[in-house]
């Protein structure tokens, strides 16, 4: 299993959280003060995580003035998926290519864990699976620079689906899970389509809010 959470990274779930969930509100300025207090903790793993958010374009930082969180429309999502497709894709293939077995089995047990909160319409522990998946499948690919272009495209990618979760009734977690499924067994050939799967479906889904 992966390494102990830093403080900066508990700072980090924690504040997405309150994003995807809209305890944070678009449009709204927040100062760090505010946010550290919001989740109990101190000042720097706060500012360290908001560095990573920024990064990852959940939130932009504006310099003096306070922190917004991003909002993601249906065409900037479009574009993201664009071009996360080819990159998760090869990701996937990656990763079953060169997973360990320790991290095979973490695969098959996020991909277990993902459809069960599915099952139970637990979304904050969906997101926490979904989180586990995305990084799991970076880990066992083993290249920095997919790890360095991937957080930013699926941070985006992650807040526009829950901030439009009601309207999705099939729901993402079966094409998670059989990525995770395919990555567990060494199957590069079925992680990558079943990645392709995933990003059409989401491509399909931005684009019937276009619709709407």
């Amino acid at each position: 299993m992966g390494a102990e959470k830093s403080l900066t990274d508990i700072a980090c779930e924690q504040l997405e959280r309150m994003i995807v969930f809209q305890q944070l509100k678009p449009g709204v300025m927040y100062s760090e003060k505010k946010l550290a207090e919001a989740i109990d903790m101190g000042r720097t793993p706060v500012r360290e995580a908001l560095q990573k958010l920024a990064w990852e374009q959940m939130i932009v930082i504006h310099p003096r003035c306070g922190i917004q969180v991003a909002n993601v429309s249906v065409e900037s999502q479009l574009k993201l998926l664009e071009v996360r497709r080819p990159l998760e894709a090869l990701c996937a293939r990656l990763a079953a290519q060169r997973a360990t077995p320790e991290q095979k089995a973490e695969m098959a047990i996020l991909g277990d864990a993902i459809l069960q909160c599915a099952q139970d319409h637990d979304d904050e522990k969906f997101m926490e699976c979904l989180r586990g998946c995305h990084a799991a499948l970076v880990e066992a690919a083993r290249n920095e620079y997919i790890s360095k272009v991937m957080r930013p495209l699926q941070g985006p990618s992650r807040l526009f689906w829950f901030r439009n979760r009601e309207m999705d009734t099939a729901h993402p977690a079966r094409l998670h899970a059989k990525i995770m499924t395919c990555v567990s067994r060494g199957d590069s050939e079925g992680a990558e389509e079943a990645s392709n799967m995933l990003i059409e479906y989401l491509c399909d889904f931005s684009l019937a809010r276009l619709k709407m």
